[in-house]
């Protein structure tokens, strides 16, 4: 691992991937929710017959294709950057985060790419039910491939499945299974995957709506509105029960996390959740006696509630987890932050024992090394932790991000809610105030998704592998000045591509849906 580094290094190449996958998550969500969407249009055209949605399909199939081109661009660069920067990282771990990346890529990725020629090109040249079939299979192939990329991820923020093996320096797989179906990556898929369909149905309400406000395309956008608000719907009251999922496995597997999401110092049995709250901006370390809320509002009991799922239960803040000191679920005392980094030398020491009795032909030392190291291998990341605040992340930044994803998301379920009843009890085509909401509603889907990662990747920090390899010992031995030159490379080209998606998209927006012969699918 690297001795000595230079932290700007660690916050360059940190804020360089920040950039990719944000840029990368712009793309994403809307792939997936879009391939439902039209998914669900195209399946009613083959059991109507009626070309109105054959044609409706086919518009949002152009804009899935525009976005879809864009983000595997930025996609690739991001699986790349893990050798660039983060060298260490995969070679201590790269047995088994790569599995799963690998299978994405032979896999579903592949899936896609073979599908989506046949969804855009084979309309008159295939069966209507073969098209069907391929449409849906471009979805499932684009759902698969988040799949594994989420294994990967959550694998990242509960490492299991695999031991470290001292003689190649490397942690190895030995459950397959248990990485690829640990309750972590099945909660993150699901949270992650219907965060996307929310973000779509938004965007095909919000263009709908637009087409309204134009007083055109008014039998095509009040059908679309209609398929996606209640995509939209189900997905946000799902993705509500998932995020709920998801908060108990970060209590349980990272609860520095779920401390810094409430601004959580001190630990109390029947714990409230801060429903609005304001930090103190004084508050700068965990010990320096300073109020953490200029003002706050509670929910009594509920964090108690949905860390441990009983409202007496006790929930550590951040000053207990590393004091330590308080007691377990199986009846035994929390190590404290300083215990842990003890532990974590002793495992590194062990390890570089043993490599050196191992050379030096010496087994029965490397015997005792071996058994120091598994005793002590479980807190190996917190040897390279030099200050116990090191340990706490961004407060601030995971506090607020937190309640702009839960906010956002319950937003999302009253705005379905009155699109869908405007659709059908009132006259939404002539609602110009709903309009407007729709389309600046768009954005918020959005700001949702960055923010929900937000505070998931904020939140872990330090670690790059949750306990196991933190970010100061993962990246690659660079200069400072080529990870910051790259960075700015990335902006320029991000940025332009995405000007030039939202331009290509805009176009195909006002020009509308059209028919074979020019016209609308109204006739028009």
């Amino acid at each position: 691992m690297l001795e000595n580094i230079d932290t700007s290094l660690i916050d360059w190449s940190r804020a360089q991937f920040a950039l990719t996958a944000i840029y990368h998550w712009i793309f994403v969500p809307l792939t997936l929710g879009l391939a439902v969407i039209m998914g669900i249009m195209e399946t009613v055209y083959y059991r109507t017959g009626d070309e109105f949605w054959k044609h409706t399909a086919k518009f949002w199939m152009k804009l899935f294709g525009i976005n879809f081109a864009v983000g595997v661009a930025t996609g690739l660069i991001l699986e790349f950057e893990f050798g660039t920067n983060w060298s260490n990282y995969s070679w201590f771990v790269g047995d088994i985060f790569g599995a799963p990346l690998a299978i994405e890529g032979i896999l579903a990725f592949f899936m896609e790419a073979t599908f989506i020629a046949v969804m855009f090109f084979g309309w008159e040249k295939v069966s209507k039910r073969f098209h069907l079939t391929a449409t849906w299979l471009t979805g499932l192939g684009a759902t698969i491939s988040a799949w594994w990329i989420l294994v990967a991820n959550a694998w990242m923020q509960n490492p299991v499945g695999m031991e470290f093996n001292p003689d190649t320096a490397r942690n190895e797989m030995v459950d397959f299974w248990a990485v690829a179906t640990s309750p972590m990556a099945v909660n993150k898929f699901f949270h992650s995957v219907l965060s996307g369909w929310v973000l779509a149905a938004v965007f095909v309400v919000g263009v709908s709506c637009w087409y309204l406000l134009k007083k055109r395309d008014k039998k095509f956008a009040l059908a679309s509105v209609k398929v996606a608000a209640w995509v939209g719907l189900c997905a946000a009251v799902f993705s509500a029960w998932t995020g709920d999922g998801s908060g108990y496995q970060v209590a349980q597997k990272q609860p520095m996390k779920l401390a810094a999401m409430e601004g959580y110092y001190e630990g109390r049995q029947g714990a409230g959740l801060v429903a609005f709250g304001i930090l103190n901006p004084d508050k700068k370390t965990a010990d320096d006696g300073e109020n953490p809320f200029l003002m706050r509002i509670e929910i009594p009991k509920m964090l108690s509630l949905l860390a441990e799922r009983r409202m007496d239960a006790f929930v550590p803040g951040i000053n207990d987890l590393l004091k330590g000191g308080y007691t377990l679920e199986d009846g035994t005392k929390a190590l404290s932050a300083e215990e842990k980094i003890e532990k974590g030398k002793k495992a590194i020491g062990a390890f570089s024992a043993y490599r050196t009795a191992r050379a030096a032909g010496n087994d029965a030392e490397a015997e005792v090394a071996a058994k120091v190291l598994k005793e002590n291998v479980a807190y190996f990341g917190y040897g390279y932790i030099k200050d116990v605040n090191e340990l706490v992340p961004n407060v601030p930044l995971t506090f607020y991000m937190f309640r702009v994803m839960v906010i956002l998301g319950g937003y999302f379920i009253l705005f379905f809610i009155l699109v869908l009843f405007l659709s059908y009890k009132k006259d939404l085509a002539g609602m110009r105030w709903m309009h407007w909401i729709a389309l600046w509603t768009i954005p918020l889907g959005y700001l949702a998704g960055q923010a929900g990662w937000v505070v998931a990747e904020c939140g872990r920090q330090p670690w790059a592998i949750q306990d196991m390899l933190p970010t100061s010992a993962a990246i690659s031995k660079l200069d400072v000045s080529s990870v910051q030159t790259t960075f700015f490379i990335f902006l320029v080209l991000f940025t332009v591509m995405l000007i030039a998606e939202v331009g290509i998209m805009l176009k195909a927006i006002r020009k509308g849906p059209s028919t074979a012969s020019g016209h609308s699918p109204e006739g028009k």
